[in-house]
């Protein structure tokens, strides 16, 4: 005898609201999160020097930014250091201005031209 069965369809009841799948969803989200790396005041030093020496001589950047848990690259020229506000100005590699914060910044990897 073959048991004649719904499948998938019986356990759907359970995800018809729109706040149970929001809820899903945010909680996969901070699965994903990690926390904020921490650096010391030589790394610190290095990611100056190497952002000056990249502005200095004008070679692409690969900048590693953390925001709330998560990691984002930017690829473009350094523009400015702003001293004041403490972020990095930059012209990414499609045209458009960014500017971050220098306390979020992880990584930067300078990409020599050859």
């Amino acid at each position: 005898m073959r048991i004649r069965d719904r499948g998938k369809i019986k356990f759907m009841p359970a995800h018809f609201m729109p706040e149970h799948r929001s809820l899903l969803r945010e909680l996969a989200r901070e699965e994903l999160r990690k926390a904020r790396p921490l650096l010391d005041e030589y790394e610190i030093e290095e990611l100056e020097n190497r952002i000056c020496y990249a502005m200095e001589y004008t070679y692409p950047v690969k900048i590693t930014k953390w925001d709330d848990g998560f990691t984002y690259e930017e690829r473009g020229h350094v523009h400015y250091l702003d001293p004041i506000r403490k972020e990095v100005r930059m012209v990414a590699a499609d045209g458009s201005a960014v500017a971050m914060k220098f306390e979020d910044i992880v990584a930067v990897e300078v990409e020599e031209v050859r």
